[in-house]
């Protein structure tokens, strides 16, 4: 073992296991506070742990209270896995996102994940670049999909990426060319925009937006009035609001918060992200996690040393699951 492996295992038993990187030394997540609310939402003996790793790049988390188990996709494996604290982390649903038979590389498999109101697992492919519902039950999944948006004006969708539900059963979604091979270059691509959808509760798509470069993350406030979406653009790496009017379409735009500065000096832009029912934003950005009230300020961070893609709320809003490129962590915030 290289000396400083060696330190950093000792300063990492110091620690306690879970806590930090044993290769570096370095903690998994540091606290950075910007607001005294931050010690509210996020206490100052709040811990991470490493639940599974060994991905190639984790994303879309979603915690099934019903099952006690969280699930989330390797969107370059094309695999769905699940942890349950019995069992840890197994494969649960494979394919994911691609199931053609042409070989084929980048971001093919699911990406954003999230539960209708039948709790139904409503999934985002990227390879097959469609929206949809897994025809199984969740506690014994599938590979068999009734797909439910698989365009827009007769040409197909990039690769659908995050998803957020409405209490009236809209979904809206977000569609950037991450999943296509040569992303924005990709010969297959056929929409000259990035766009933000709703599939409303009938089955209709509608295009709600075509201005946003990179469209990614997308949540809503409670009450359904407002939402954010993430854009993960180098030159705009934004989280904008939206109002929503009375048909459910978007208005009265605006930048909720900008990332330019810290992407300076760290690395990651804004993504994946959830909305508690007091309306905390919890956003994964540069760095690691940000929270926000829902006014736009800023509480404080919750720094992790890797690349945080997403993140999920579990059912009593006191642990927050967080996909982190090769690994998904814990962290107990209460």
């Amino acid at each position: 073992m290289r000396n400083e492996s060696l330190k950093g295992l000792l300063i990492c038993l110091l620690a306690g296991s879970t806590l930090c990187n044993a290769q570096t030394g370095r903690p998994l997540m540091t606290l950075q506070q910007f607001d005294p609310q931050f010690a509210t939402v996020v206490s100052k003996n709040a811990k991470a742990k490493i639940l599974a790793d060994g991905f190639l790049w984790s994303e879309g988390p979603v915690w099934v209270e019903k099952y006690k188990m969280f699930i989330f996709s390797d969107v370059k494996k094309n695999v769905i896995y699940k942890w349950t604290a019995a069992k840890g982390k197994e494969v649960y649903l494979s394919p994911s996102g691609y199931t053609g038979k042409i070989p084929r590389g980048g971001e093919l498999g699911s990406n954003g994940l999230g539960l209708n109101l039948k709790g139904q697992l409503v999934i985002c492919q990227d390879g097959d670049r469609v929206v949809s519902v897994m025809d199984a039950p969740l506690d014994k999944p599938k590979p068999k999909f009734i797909k439910i948006a698989t365009g827009y004006a007769g040409k197909k969708f990039d690769s659908p990426n995050d998803l957020a539900f409405l209490g009236n059963g809209d979904i809206y979604f977000t569609d950037p060319p991450y999943g296509l091979e040569k992303n924005v270059d990709d010969p297959l691509k056929e929409a000259p925009y990035q766009g933000v959808y709703r599939i409303s509760a009938t089955g209709k798509i509608t295009l709600l937006t075509d201005t946003l470069t990179r469209p990614n993350g997308i949540a809503f406030f409670p009450g359904g009035k407002t939402m954010l979406i993430a854009n993960s653009d180098p030159k705009k790496p934004y989280w904008y609001a939206y109002d929503l009017d009375r048909k459910g379409l978007l208005t009265h735009g605006r930048i909720f918060y900008s990332a330019m500065a810290a992407s300076k000096t760290a690395e990651g832009m804004p993504d994946g992200m959830k909305i508690d029912r007091q309306g905390h934003v919890f956003a994964t950005g540069p760095g690691g996690i940000w929270v926000f009230n829902r006014s736009g300020k800023l509480l404080g961070k919750m720094l992790i040393n890797d690349l945080a893609s997403n993140c999920s709320l579990s059912a009593d809003e006191k642990t927050l699951y967080v996909t982190s490129n090769h690994r998904v962590l814990k962290i107990d915030m209460r």
